[in-house]
């Protein structure tokens, strides 16, 4: 488990972290989300250390990542996809990182396989794609085969295929007990990927939960298309919800749940065609939550 406390980071008059808290369970992907500033990569940075908290303690099994004898059997990380030297082949590349932390050649040949990369494993870096490197950096990652792994941006560069093959393989991680944390700036794919999210501002944390909350605690409203939608309406108006008519067949309720809705109908005799519960995204709590948080924002356009 990942336990970050009270972490806090100081550049000089800058305050990157300020007293942030959270944990990151096994057997789940968690994302960490916050715009830019926020204090993402220091906190990342934190964990692996190569950077040091100003007070506070980030620790990874109750250990600091420094004291552990050969991480990469522990702690599989990627904070930057192209910290990797051009000139050499990705087979040496990972061949490097093996030795490092006593790992055989049969485990590099095994990563470049996993990863998709077997064919290129002999090509020199310099001609790789920001989507290859991607590939690459998560090979390095599972070297040690660690029950923790760390991504900061693991999807960028990736293709529509690479972005599903990296969602389906950090689900299987977290489903085989592993402790899976990542950072994204793109909210529709974290909401495909993840179970549970942090969202951090300002070097705070803002909202620690899981997407099943999020969807519940953010519920909007109702669309029912019904035939019968005055009579519906009049219904539901008297369970005490508040329901807006487009003057034909659909409905939008706020104030009673789908059950509820559909037990109404079926009570009173009125047919259903269409009974759609409505969340609000992850992209939409991420922007409601992190409004204030946002270290640039452009000017509002000027109506012409």
């Amino acid at each position: 488990m990942i336990v970050v406390r009270e972490l806090t980071k100081r550049y000089g008059s800058t305050l990157a972290l300020d007293k942030l808290s959270f944990e990151v369970q096994p057997g789940v992907v968690t994302g960490f989300l916050g715009p830019n500033g926020a204090g993402k990569s220091t906190a990342l940075r934190i964990l692996v250390s190569l950077d040091h908290p100003t007070s506070g303690e980030a620790l990874i099994g109750n250990r600091r990542y420094d004291q552990i004898h050969r991480p990469m059997h522990e702690v599989g990380a990627v904070l930057d996809a192209g910290a990797a030297h051009p000139g050499r082949t990705a087979f040496h590349h990972l061949e490097s990182l093996a030795r490092s932390n006593g790992i055989g050649k049969a485990r590099v040949k095994a990563v470049l396989e996993k990863v998709g990369l077997e064919s290129v494993a002999h090509k020199r870096l310099g001609g790789f794609s920001l989507g290859m490197r991607q590939r690459l950096g998560i090979a390095g990652a599972l070297l040690g085969d660690p029950a923790v792994i760390l991504l900061d941006e693991p999807v960028n560069g990736l293709d529509a295929s690479g972005i599903r093959w990296i969602r389906s393989t950090l689900r299987s991680l977290a489903a085989e007990g592993r402790t899976v944390l990542l950072s994204s700036h793109l909210m529709s794919e974290m909401a495909l990927t993840v179970d549970h999210v942090l969202i951090i501002g300002r070097g705070r944390l803002l909202k620690a939960t899981s997407m099943e909350e999020m969807r519940d605690r953010f519920a909007r409203d109702v669309l029912v298309r019904t035939p019968r939608a005055g009579e519906l309406a009049t219904i539901l108006t008297g369970l005490g919800a508040s329901v807006t008519s487009d003057g034909g067949e659909e409905l939008v309720v706020v104030g009673v749940d789908a059950v509820t809705i559909g037990g109404a109908a079926a009570a009173a005799a009125i047919p259903l065609h269409g009974l759609t519960p409505r969340a609000a995204t992850l992209e939409d709590v991420y922007l409601e939550l992190t409004n204030d948080a946002a270290e640039y924002r452009a000017a509002p356009e000027k109506a012409a």
